[in-house]
């Protein structure tokens, strides 16, 4: 089975999806918490996302594939589903997440160690 998010975190992903695109429309800065965190437990990709659009298709946050590079940007959900890891695990929700600083943050400290710490 793969992730779902719960209802708070779908209102809460949506909302944030909402003032992004106001923030894009008027050039604005937008540096929210992250909502969720999901990851691959058999591949070493990490996902913080913040928003997503109301359809579930669309997320946007923070990424880490394991390569040694940490990447703001667009997600596109229905590839994160059908992801399998090496052992053929689907993509999880990190139950425990509990964030600390905000996106912009997360995206700057992975840059610099190269990987994304949560």
């Amino acid at each position: 089975m793969t992730f779902r998010f719960t209802k708070p975190q779908k209102a809460k992903l949506v909302a944030a999806w909402d003032r992004l695109a106001q923030a894009r429309a008027h050039g604005e800065a937008f540096d929210p918490v992250p909502v969720v965190k999901l990851f691959t437990p058999d591949a070493g990709a990490t996902w913080l996302l913040a928003a997503m659009s109301p359809d579930e298709t669309s997320a946007w946050g923070v990424a880490d594939l394991g390569l040694g590079f940490v990447e703001l940007g667009d997600v596109d959900l229905a590839e994160l589903r059908q992801l399998r890891g090496k052992l053929g695990l689907p993509v999880e929700i990190d139950r425990w997440f509990k964030t600390d600083k905000s996106l912009w943050g997360y995206q700057r400290d992975g840059q610099l160690r190269g990987r994304l710490v949560t």
